[in-house]
């Protein structure tokens, strides 16, 4: 039951942090091959993570699924700007209270999962989506409406963390403490209850666990890792505005959990690690044809979505059980090399 089983696992988790740790001073500004700020993409991988991680929760562990949670991402990001900016709330405790905050949110909505799933639940989680994407455009006295909110950076004993390496380290401390909370809680009562109901409700309900709670519970503990997430997001790029939280996030939020492998904690790390290079990766391609037939860019950047699509339904019917299960595969292919059985 050890997280971290064998002293092999040990060493490379050490490995794994110290690389981590020193990443930001070997890191170069800007990459010349993707023409873009390295240490800028591992923040917003990061980022992800954390709201991957409550989207797997949810979906991943509890079988709920949710089209919404591009939108409790912005609740987080309105609740901690709201909170610095015009309550004058220190940043170190806006972020729990936003967090707090977009988990009550989330339990509002999760209470259509007591009579709907599958499908059902999709949409009415959608519906939240646009719900709350309204009052984020509407709702100008308090959000500012279409021209959204202009937030400072947080500070920390008189430093205040307004540069990419700075924020890196506040970032990956909430990586770090999500990932361990994600994995510990598959481990306690609460997250055995979670798959019990993925995988039979019924079944779960007769053996005394309450459906009720633990749907609404696992709604709750979702929406606040990703209002973390929100807050931790509008705090690094300092304006907070209801374009950044469109159904279009909730969309890549659902297939980062696909791509990575549902039901698994490295899921939700791959699933980000792929989702957010993938658009950078496809740069490289159109780069090099542009410098070729320079009227061609207007042909790529029109397709660019479709590629992007195109290369998610190809690997979802090749790797359909994500890249944490074939991850698993290899793994187990070298622990029984030359044997194959």
């Amino acid at each position: 039951m050890a997280i971290f089983q064998t002293p092999f696992i040990k060493f490379w988790m050490v490995v794994l942090f110290a690389f981590l740790a020193v990443f930001p001073w070997i890191s170069k500004p800007v990459n010349s091959l993707f023409n873009t700020n390295t240490l800028y993409l591992m923040n917003l991988i990061g980022i992800y993570i954390i709201g991957a991680h409550g989207l797997n929760i949810l979906t991943g562990f509890t079988g709920q699924i949710s089209l919404g949670h591009g939108a409790f991402m912005g609740v987080g990001a309105y609740a901690s700007a709201i909170l610095t900016v015009k309550g004058g709330v220190p940043f170190w405790i806006a972020l729990p209270l936003a967090g707090l905050i977009t988990a009550m949110v989330g339990m509002v909505f999760g209470i259509p999962s007591l009579r709907l799933k599958g499908l059902y639940l999709a949409i009415a989680t959608m519906a939240a989506q646009f719900i709350i994407e309204y009052a984020m455009r509407n709702w100008t006295t308090l959000t500012g409406g279409s021209s959204g909110m202009v937030v400072k950076p947080p500070s920390f004993f008189g430093i205040t963390l307004n540069t990419d390496r700075s924020y890196y380290y506040l970032i990956y401390f909430f990586v770090i403490l999500a990932t361990l909370y994600t994995k510990n809680l598959t481990r306690t009562r609460s997250g055995r209850a979670f798959v019990a109901i993925r995988d039979r409700y019924l079944a779960a309900e007769v053996i005394g666990v309450n459906v009720w709670l633990y749907r609404i519970l696992s709604f709750g503990v979702s929406s606040f890792m990703v209002g973390i997430a929100g807050g931790l997001w509008g705090h690094y790029v300092r304006v907070v505005s209801d374009e950044h939280f469109g159904i279009w996030l909730s969309v890549q939020y659902l297939a980062m959990i696909i791509i990575g492998g549902m039901g698994h904690v490295l899921g939700a790390i791959y699933g980000a690690i792929f989702m957010t290079l993938l658009p950078t990766l496809l740069r490289v391609p159109e780069q090099m044809l542009t410098e070729i037939w320079p009227n061609i860019f207007v042909i790529i950047s029109s397709l660019r979505e479709g590629i992007f699509g195109l290369i998610i339904i190809l690997f979802l019917i090749f790797e359909p059980d994500g890249l944490a299960a074939r991850w698993h595969t290899i793994k187990n292919y070298w622990k029984l090399w030359p044997f194959s059985y």
